[in-house]
């Protein structure tokens, strides 16, 4: 099949999916202390303020849906994405665990004292990254006046790599993929006394990975907040887009810690060349399955083919559908959200930061998705949660897409019928 011919969504039940929680692993995850302690350390930050949750009225009623909330990360502490929030915290919790303090003990400014630095001593942070992350890592290491480096791999835009550069990192080309630059650096900092900050776990490397998912949840603690004011008690779906699954893992934690068995309705959206969540669940043995393809997608940031063990944890017990989509449906939500119907807000949104809403609208406007609506009880009283996860992080690309009309819908896939009205 050509690659233009790809379908917009294909989709499978989890059929591990447990309606009670196992409160052992929520808890050790995601406790309710922990939304408390994280949502107080970001609110020190200096610049942060909560982000704006904006409602698509009339795309939501052109849809037939009750309403479509997006988070819209592209406006997080001016740096165009919601990673800062778990690479701050993360090296907050690594910093004050490795001098033995309480979060109580020590604020994020005193890190900067002299005093602290004498007793850390040389201390680098290293991240492997698609852009955002690792922009995250020396935006917060730049902060504290901590040294870092970021390794990229060989298909890392030029705008992302200066972006990180001007956070002042160091940056180290790999020629490979995602997975083989986080392979890489972990070598590298091994020899050379980095402290790694990766938002992926494996063996023996798990606490670093579990404080990131834990800092994403500070933009769910607003959003809960924000539901709260439209007098709305949670949304009924989430649709979350998904690299090795930490931002995923940490919507749904954060959702079944509150709510239990009467959470949201989950939707994992992954590409369709970078699919390892969706390759795990479909073998359904309860492990991460690796996807070993050439991880071709436009979407950076989810262009990942090994699934974080910890945030798996999490998925395979409360997702409700994985579905994989290739980069016109994303081209198709950044166009949407960057040409919005009349009285919708207007929303800057990057490749893997638009998918969800390119996702959402082929699965209410297409007649073949009809049993995926049913499954999943989309309708008229449905109110959507999205997030928007990046603004424009390249934007040459972005005015490819939006303005010149890059990787269009094929003819056979375009929405029909109410949605053209």
């Amino acid at each position: 099949m050509e690659k233009s011919l790809v379908q917009p969504i294909k989709w499978i039940k989890n059929i591990r999916y447990k309606k009670e929680n196992n409160t052992e692993v929520i808890d050790k995850l995601f406790s309710k202390e922990i939304f408390t302690v994280a949502r107080n350390f970001h609110k020190k930050i200096n610049g942060y303020k909560t982000t704006p949750l904006k409602s698509l009225p009339h795309l939501a009623e052109m849809l037939n849906i009750g309403g479509i909330y997006v988070k819209d990360e592209s406006q997080r502490l001016n740096l165009n994405s919601f990673k800062v929030l778990g690479g701050t915290f993360a090296i907050y919790n690594y910093l004050i665990s490795s001098l033995k303090l309480n979060f109580e003990d020590i604020l994020l400014a005193d890190l900067k004292s002299q005093i602290i630095k004498k007793q850390l001593g040389h201390l680098k942070f290293a991240a492997a990254t698609d852009g955002n992350h690792g922009m995250g890592i020396a935006w917060a290491s730049k902060q504290l006046g901590f040294e870092s480096i970021i390794y990229v791999h060989k298909s890392t835009t030029q705008a992302r790599i200066n972006a990180i550069k001007k956070n002042g990192a160091e940056v180290v080309i790999v020629d490979g993929t995602y997975d083989e630059a986080v392979k890489k650096i972990f070598l590298d900092s091994k020899k050379n006394g980095w402290q790694v900050i990766s938002d992926t776990s494996w063996k023996g490397y798990e606490d670093i990975p579990k404080w990131v998912m834990q800092g994403y949840t500070t933009m769910l603690s607003e959003s809960q907040e924000q539901f709260a004011a439209l007098g709305i008690v949670k949304p009924t779906h989430i649709f979350i887009q998904a690299g090795v699954g930490a931002l995923a893992a940490s919507v749904v934690g954060y959702y079944r810690q509150l709510f239990g068995a009467q959470s949201p309705k989950f939707i994992i959206v992954e590409p369709t060349k970078a699919k390892c969540l969706y390759k795990s669940a479909k073998i359904s043995d309860g492990k991460v399955h690796s996807d070993n393809g050439d991880l071709d997608t436009m979407m950076a940031g989810l262009a990942c083919g090994d699934p974080s063990p910890l945030a798996w944890e999490i998925l395979r017990d409360y997702t409700d559908v994985f579905m994989i989509s290739p980069d016109y449906v994303a081209a198709k939500g950044m166009r949407v959200y960057g040409i919005p119907l009349s009285g919708d807000p207007f929303i800057v949104s990057g490749e893997s930061g638009a998918v969800t809403l390119g996702a959402l609208m082929f699965t209410v406007g297409r007649p073949e998705y009809e049993q995926l609506r049913s499954f999943l009880n989309l309708n008229s009283d449905s109110k959507v949660l999205l997030i928007n996860t990046e603004g424009n992080t390249d934007p040459n690309d972005f005015r490819k897409i939006v303005w010149e009309g890059s990787n269009p819908v094929p003819e056979k896939y375009r929405i029909i019928s109410k949605l053209n009205k």
